[in-house]
């Protein structure tokens, strides 16, 4: 199932960013790549039914006490307020490093920032939705949280294939941030059993629109893209550790 997936996702996102310009829908609104892998998820609903609903079961639905305790859903709204954390920093050390603290006010981008916002949100959950609500519980049951969230963000980094002929500094600063990102949302969801979409999404926007604000990356800029990978990373470490101490302590009071 994996393996389908990446290849339809993968395929899918290479037609729908080649039929883009043909639409009129700008890029800064939302990427049509986005939904390779929303695509992915529909062909394996076709194909496995019954085993790609039991995966996506806690993406959609609401249910009583789920995601409570530890690992329930107060860390799914922590992990959503750690994007602008991440944000925070990568700007900071931007700012610091390059002595340019920029900005781009939301009235100054090409179209309206409400739209801007909707579009960003869509986008994240058509990705999420297979990432990180069918994917990461898929390899869930054959690795531990914290090596089927390796193994998913290297493969989100990877298929984002065009990051790779911005150079060796860029790509490695992408996938770097990928692979963090995606260690934060694994460990962050790993007993929430409701709203993962929504939560995944949210924080999926929330850094895409404060790279939009603040940074330059998309204009090929080595240096926001590594700063945002180190301050992934960062983010990354502290949820480790966390989870890995949280493990600990329930395990004594057993």
């Amino acid at each position: 199932m994996a393996s389908v997936f990446f290849l339809v996702a993968f395929l899918a996102a290479g037609l729908f960013g080649a039929a883009q310009p043909a639409t009129g829908i700008p890029t800064e609104i939302i990427q049509l790549t986005q939904f390779g892998p929303a695509l992915g998820v529909a062909v394996l609903a076709l194909c496995w039914p019954r085993r790609t609903r039991d995966l996506l079961a806690g993406a959609f639905r609401v249910r009583v006490g789920a995601g409570r305790g530890p690992g329930g859903a107060g860390r799914g709204l922590l992990m959503v307020a750690t994007a602008p954390l991440i944000i925070g920093l990568c700007v900071a050390v931007y700012a610091a490093v390059t002595g340019d603290a920029r900005f781009t006010r939301p009235s100054a981008l090409d179209n309206p920032f409400l739209v801007i916002v909707v579009a960003q949100l869509v986008g994240a959950c058509a990705e999420e939705i297979g990432w990180r609500c069918l994917l990461q519980p898929l390899l869930r049951t054959r690795f531990g949280p914290l090596a089927s969230s390796v193994v998913v963000g290297v493969l989100w980094g990877v298929w984002h294939l065009p990051v790779f002929a911005e150079g060796p500094g860029y790509a490695g600063g992408f996938v770097l941030a990928a692979v963090s990102m995606s260690v934060v949302m694994g460990l962050a969801l790993e007993r929430v059993r409701a709203n993962r979409l929504l939560l995944a999404g949210g924080f999926h926007t929330l850094i895409n629109l404060g790279m939009l604000l603040f940074m330059d990356e998309e204009s090929g800029a080595v240096v926001p893209m590594v700063m945002l990978g180190a301050s992934c990373l960062a983010a990354a470490l502290v949820w480790a550790l966390a989870t890995a101490s949280i493990h600990r302590m329930s395990g004594h009071a057993r």
